[in-house]
């Protein structure tokens, strides 16, 4: 279950649990040269202009405005919506509907607020060591929307659906759906036999969110 202790606005120290690296996701760090001649290829994502700080590593820099690239087109980032803007926009929506905005802590990018039973939560998503976590929780992943992708399918459903800013095309649909029937596996999608054109528009964001 999503850790309720860890709001934005409270200092909680962050376990980092160091599971095993996935090579799946588009916004992960670059692969060694091992593993280069396994991996598909990938569409270049232009970076989009954000609130972070300059980074001393070119991993960090490439893995977190690949992130911020992807969340633009996710349909659920909110940019920089203060707390109180996006609890007021939750609390109607069912348990387990979720955004995600930008964090007013320096040292924190993202924000993870959701819909608990309780009432709207805000989370501080945490960046270490080219991975993502919640504050307060062990579980940490190479990619933020596996992280998502984990609370969402858990067995607990902490969250459930994304609060989009719009509805989502039919075409967004369908690229969904083809996530789904993948299983989740970036991969998998990126050998899907369709031509360069829907392929780059598949893997512009291929997860089951």
């Amino acid at each position: 279950m999503v850790a309720h202790s860890a709001v934005e606005e409270q200092d909680t120290t962050t376990k980092s649990h160091r599971q095993r690296p996935s090579n799946q996701c588009v916004a992960s760090p670059i692969p060694g040269p091992d593993l280069l001649d396994h991996q598909p290829p990938l569409p270049l994502l232009d970076p989009v202009p954000t609130h972070f700080p300059l980074f001393p590593c070119k991993v960090d820099f490439l893995l977190i405005t690949r992130t911020a690239a992807m969340l633009e087109r996710s349909g659920f980032y909110w940019g920089p919506l203060g707390v109180e803007e996006a609890h007021s926009r939750l609390k109607d929506v069912a348990t387990g509907t979720f955004l995600i905005r930008d964090s007013r802590q320096k040292d924190v990018f993202f924000t993870l607020s959701y819909r608990a039973a309780s009432g709207p939560v805000s989370v501080r998503i945490v960046y270490k060591g080219q991975r993502f976590s919640l504050a307060g929780s062990e579980h940490s992943f190479p990619c933020l929307f596996f992280l998502l992708e984990h609370y969402i399918h858990s067995s607990k459903k902490s969250l459930t659906v994304p609060y989009r800013k719009q509805r989502p095309t039919l075409q967004e649909l369908c690229r969904k759906q083809v996530a789904e029937s993948c299983g989740g596996e970036v991969e998998r999608v990126a050998r899907v036999p369709v031509n360069p054109i829907l392929k780059h528009f598949l893997l512009e964001f291929p997860y089951r969110i």
